[in-house]
């Protein structure tokens, strides 16, 4: 079970802040979307349950569109939130909605603006995934490394491949972003005797220091690696950050590993750097469409691996992500500012 606690010390039935005319915790609806919020850990969906008049749960098996979220947000107090498309227009008619807690890290997903207009608190899970994130990314490099995947299929066809590789020891990782996943993953890397770039906006020197970290600019890091692992948040500066220029200043045959937002990469300039057999290799975990078209190019690409977005679905990184924001809901609705609220002004 996940250390989380309830915030505030008073009890959370009272409406100390007075926010919004609030109603009481015990009279409030809440709509709960992520499919994997079923799987946390008993005690932290008792608490919830046992808290609230009411849970209504995602009548979909995906995230939901801003259309169909618009109804559902009409009459509920909070909500805890995965990957749905929460818009103005979704927002439109929540005029009881007080909270939106993020099951994730990213944000990228929530109109903010729109939020604070409305004195929603929006809340996020700051490196509850970070460690599940790190894992499956140090996984997709070892699978492309050694072509596990191809080998694989090619076994069970009845062939007996030759699958050449190359091993992790002495090679250079460059890490775009080195926040809490960048340093998890650098953390393992390192333990397998790579050389480790890293490009970030607010460098963290002290720990660059302490695990042998080189800091260097984008440009510097990109033509020294044999494997670039993106590890940055989605913004409007980084949309589209790996371009036609970004992607021809990788060696030949250097892998691509993206375990961040699928926007990160143009689509289009990855498909030509595919067809022209400039890349080793590229893992996405995750793509621009969710769930993906069969025939997206992209998937059948014999040097391309696809997950479902599967970095934060370990059960650690599950529990973590659901008591936090279990807690930010339920200290909003409870009358006092959420913990992890990414707009605090909101709050009034």
């Amino acid at each position: 079970m996940s250390n989380y606690r309830m915030s505030g010390g008073s009890d959370m039935n009272s409406s100390s802040s007075g926010h919004n005319s609030m109603r009481p915790l015990n009279m409030c609806r809440v709509l709960v979307t992520p499919r994997s919020f079923r799987k946390v850990e008993a005690s932290i969906r008792r608490l919830l349950e046992t808290s609230v008049s009411e849970i209504v749960y995602n009548p979909k098996d995906r995230p939901l569109k801003a259309w169909e979220l618009r109804e559902l947000l009409s009459d509920v107090d909070g909500y805890i939130a995965g990957l749905d498309e929460i818009d103005a227009r979704a927002m439109e008619a929540a005029d009881r909605l007080r909270v939106i807690a993020r099951y994730g890290t990213g944000t990228s997903n929530v109109d903010v603006g729109t939020a604070t207009a409305k004195g929603i608190v929006v809340t996020n899970t700051p490196g509850a995934n970070a460690t599940s994130v790190a894992e499956l990314t140090v996984g997709l490099v070892l699978t492309l490394a050694r072509s596990i995947c191809n080998a694989g299929a090619a076994t069970c066809r009845g062939e007996w491949p030759r699958a050449d590789g190359w091993g992790l020891y002495g090679k250079t990782v460059g890490i775009v972003g080195l926040g809490a996943i960048g340093r998890e993953v650098a953390f393992r890397l390192k333990a397998f005797g790579c050389e480790l770039l890293a490009c970030d906006p607010a460098p963290p020197w002290a720990f660059a220091k302490r695990h042998g970290v080189k800091m260097v600019s984008l440009e510097e890091m990109l033509p020294k690696c044999l494997i670039v692992t993106l590890h940055t948040p989605l913004l409007p500066t980084t949309r589209h950050m790996v371009d036609r220029s970004f992607l021809k200043q990788l060696g030949e045959g250097t892998i691509l590993v993206n375990t961040a937002r699928a926007e990160l990469i143009d689509k289009v300039a990855l498909i030509e750097a595919l067809e022209e057999d400039r890349l080793g290799g590229v893992a996405l975990d995750g793509c621009w469409e969710e769930p993906v078209d069969p025939t997206d190019p992209i998937l059948g690409h014999p040097n391309v691996i696809v997950t479902p977005h599967m970095g934060a679905h370990t059960d650690n990184a599950v529990d973590a992500m659901g008591g936090m924001a279990v807690e930010s809901c339920l200290t909003g609705l409870g009358g006092n500012l959420p913990p992890y609220a990414v707009n605090p002004e909101a709050w009034s």
